[in-house]
């Protein structure tokens, strides 16, 4: 898509196991591994989401590890 189309399309956010988060076309099958987190809309809408709620990018497990010392 060129830079002087407008992205239309509808985007879904979804989240991994590890609460690793991204961005998916709404109208695709989820890949392995993923769900919907809940938030669709255009894709400036979902990245913004994004932008806000995932503030520490370290994968679940490694937060956990941390937490607990090891």
């Amino acid at each position: 898509m060129s830079e002087e189309q407008t992205d239309t399309r509808i985007y879904r956010v979804v989240m991994n196991d590890e609460e690793q988060y991204s961005i998916w076309l709404a109208d695709r099958e989820l890949p392995a591994g993923w769900r919907a987190e809940g938030t669709e809309g255009p894709r400036d809408v979902c990245l913004e989401h994004i932008g806000a709620v995932w503030t520490d990018m370290r994968p679940r497990s490694l937060r956990e590890r941390m937490a607990a010392g090891k």
